[in-house]
């Protein structure tokens, strides 16, 4: 095999292998196209378990297949998808298994559009991420605008068109171009400088305005730069950049989006001719109201002077009344004076009838009947308990035990002074009092005949 890939064949017929062509030749693309950049288009892309890619790059006219082995593929930020636009690097290379022509990759990046496209995307996710783009910041543009600042390029069809409009529609608006690029190296720093300019004039409104264009040509107006000035801006502000398809990042953060800067105009300058009705008509109803008002309040007036009357007519008649209280009060104290003596004179009786002298005489009189019947009822009733004793002692004394003895009776009562009233409560050698009518004796039971007696027959 020859050490170097571009010496020539021999003029004698030298005869190489397949696999030493494929390796020369691999070694030969390899050399010569070590790094390339390549711009196309993806198509059949696939994604094998391997996590390595493959895919054909093409043009119009032409293709090439293309290798993205897994170390390289883990480092592309983009999603690639089939019909994508890129702009890829690496080595031109031949798979000596197959003899394929292909490019070994290592870095894959969006491709023109694409690639701005991606740049928008990600500023727009990171400034609404941050809240640039709520509803709640957002001002109200005014109604009626006096002085408005216009941000945008003093050459060109849009400055003219905003003037038109203004001139048609509210030629007294007062306009101030604060001149800026708006396309190239310089323009996203002087757009910034001409926000703060003009949100510093004290303008009641600003318009940020550009023509159509490309996405590069309109590229300044989606810096975040430019998208923080515009946010920054205390003054309302409308985006007018590009036609009516084109967005922008500032668009986004703007207070109000308009499809073009004549819309944006429009939106600022109120019509002369729709005010001018509008105040011919409030003139005219202000004027009905006024007649209406006045038609009213005359009514009202002359109901009030038909209900006014002279001073004099009406002391006469407060005059009147106040007679006329008088009297009815000097009766209305005669009757009461009147019913209060009679009152007075029922309780004088009532009280003279209720008089204590009187009570105390009833209650005297009373006490001293009752204290001569005390006397004779308690004689009465002392001998009348003596008899009702004397008999109630005479006749215990018929059913006193005491009686008995005094007829030669006797009463048995053992230790406890119990009385024995059977033999067998007895036994023998048991001593027991005796009561007799008039004194008692100590006796002891000698036999009770309760136990048979065995005597000798001796004796």
């Amino acid at each position: 095999m020859l050490n170097d890939p571009f010496q020539r064949l021999g003029l004698d017929r030298d005869t190489l292998s397949v696999s030493q062509l494929n390796n020369r030749a691999r070694l030969l693309l390899e050399d010569v196209f070590a790094q390339v950049w390549v711009e196309g288009e993806i198509s059949n892309l696939a994604k094998p378990a391997s996590g390595h890619l493959y895919f054909t790059l093409k043009d119009s006219q032409a293709q090439v297949r293309c290798a993205l082995f897994r170390q390289n593929a883990s480092r592309v930020r983009q999603a690639l998808r089939d019909g994508l636009a890129v702009k890829v690097r690496g080595k031109v290379s031949l798979f000596e298994g197959r003899g394929d022509y292909q490019l070994i990759l290592d870095t894959v990046e969006p491709a023109g559009d694409g690639a701005l496209r991606l740049a928008f995307e990600a500023l727009k996710e990171k400034l609404s991420a941050e809240g640039l783009f709520a509803t709640e910041r957002k001002v109200a543009l005014p109604a009626h605008p006096q002085r408005i600042g216009i941000v945008s390029s003093p050459t060109g069809a849009v400055i003219r068109d905003i003037i038109s409009v203004f001139r048609r529609r509210a030629p007294q608006v007062a306009l101030t171009l604060i001149p800026t690029a708006v396309q190239g190296r310089e323009a996203t720093a002087q757009i910034v400088r001409g926000l703060q300019l003009a949100d510093r004039a004290g303008f009641d409104a600003i318009i940020l305005a550009r023509g159509g264009g490309s996405l590069e040509d309109l590229w300044c107006f989606n810096e975040e730069a430019v998208a923080r000035a515009v946010a920054a801006c205390v003054t309302p502000i409308v985006s007018a950049v590009g036609h009516e398809t084109d967005v922008s990042i500032s668009d986004f953060v703007a207070d109000v989006r308009a499809p073009t800067p004549s819309a944006a105009a429009e939106l600022l300058a109120p019509d002369s001719s729709d005010l001018q009705r509008r105040l011919d008509s409030l003139s005219r109803r202000l004027a009905l109201t006024l007649q209406t008002r006045l038609s009213r309040e005359q009514l009202r007036l002359e109901s009030l002077t038909r209900r006014l009357r002279h001073p004099g007519e009406r002391l006469r008649q407060q005059a009147q009344r106040l007679d006329d209280l008088d009297m009815r009060l000097r009766r209305a104290f005669a009757q009461q004076s009147t019913s209060r003596h009679e009152r007075l004179a029922r309780l004088e009786a009532r009280l003279n009838a209720q008089h204590p002298g009187r009570a105390l005489a009833l209650l005297r009189q009373r006490l001293d009947s009752l204290a001569e019947r005390l006397p004779r009822a308690t004689q009465a009733r002392l001998r009348e308990q003596r008899q009702q004793l004397q008999s109630l002692a005479q006749t215990l004394h018929i059913v006193s035990p005491l009686a008995t003895l005094g007829r030669g009776y006797s009463i048995l009562l053992d230790e406890r002074g119990q009385a024995v009233r059977a033999a067998s409560q007895t036994r023998p050698g048991q001593r027991l009092k005796a009561r007799l009518g008039e004194g008692q004796l100590d006796v002891r039971v000698e036999d009770n005949h309760l136990t048979p007696v065995t005597l000798s027959l001796l004796d």
